[in-house]
């Protein structure tokens, strides 16, 4: 695997350094390392050229240091005069990358005000996968990584794992969520009026839609798990039900994630005007790293 690591120097571009670190099989993978010394101008405004040249070594190095040792190819260093977004982008594409990480400030609506946002704007353009870290897991255990499962993509997410290191004490979990209308338990507005024949009717149909959904998700969900890496398998997969975007990010800060891995599946723009799309939810909101595959539309 090709993975390209966009850094600009600040705490977040390291730590997403960091987690590739914590993911990279350095006898199989190769690293390169991106900057814009557009970007590191900015920051050492009216400098000389050797002090900017110098400081672009001196980043280039820590970011190494923070990778493991024995890299079959020796990390390269990629830059560009282009902007952060378009020349990481561009570079990801020239390189031949098959995933692409940027670290995040923040999140919410405070990240999307500050990074415009870098890592949005990656995301959105990118036709490869894109790991937008947020921290990196302690160094004395392996990452908590929650994996959401949608049926075109659980085959794409499961081959993009495959390909990635996953430390023995990876606590990793898989996720998926009941959409349907009438996917949920019998609510207790109905369960009161249960009375006449015609309620009770529609509370049993509303209970069987709901059953059938379960089973339908856990069968999916038991395939999908034995697809993934050992990681992956040891805990029973989680059904959850209602909004997807809202259910996921809930889940995953009651278990404390430090990783979310989803699908980006295309909608048309009408699905995404009226109810918005759930890895976008999800990247927006999330306390946690967020990795996004695409999924490409099947004709």
């Amino acid at each position: 695997m090709k993975i390209l690591i966009g850094v600009d120097g600040s705490a977040s571009s390291l730590d997403a350094v960091r987690m590739v670190g914590r993911l990279v099989d350095p006898s199989r993978d190769e690293v390169a390392i991106y900057f814009s010394p557009m970007e590191l101008e900015k920051r050492l405004l009216g400098r000389s050229r050797r002090i900017i040249d110098g400081a672009a070594a001196a980043l280039f190095e820590e970011a190494c240091s923070l990778l493991p040792g024995g890299f079959a190819k020796p990390v390269e260093m990629i830059a560009s005069s282009k902007s952060a977004a378009v020349g990481l982008l561009e570079a990801a594409a020239g390189w031949h990358a098959n995933l692409l990480v940027v670290g995040a400030r923040g999140h919410g609506s405070v990240e999307h005000f500050l990074l415009g946002s870098v890592s949005r704007a990656v995301v959105h353009g990118a036709n490869l996968p894109v790991l937008v870290v947020r921290g990196t897991p302690s160094v004395d255990r392996g990452p908590k990584t929650l994996v959401c499962h949608h049926p075109a993509s659980g085959a794409t997410i499961a081959a993009l794992l495959g390909r990635l290191r996953w430390p023995d004490t990876t606590a990793g979990s898989v996720i998926g969520v009941a959409e349907s209308m009438l996917a949920g338990p019998l609510p207790s507005w109905l369960e009161k009026t249960v009375r006449d024949p015609d309620t009770a009717a529609i509370a049993d149909a509303w209970q069987q839609e709901h059953d059938k959904d379960v089973a339908a998700i856990a069968g999916s969900l038991s395939a999908f798990q034995a697809t993934l890496p050992a990681a992956f398998r040891s805990q029973a997969p989680i059904i959850v039900m209602g909004n997807p975007g809202e259910q996921i990010l809930t889940r995953s800060r009651q278990d404390g994630s430090d990783l979310i891995v989803i699908g980006r599946t295309p909608s048309d723009t009408l699905t995404r005007w009226l109810l918005g799309s759930t890895s976008e939810a999800v990247l927006t909101n999330a306390v946690a790293s967020v990795l996004i595959i695409p999924v490409e539309k099947k004709a």
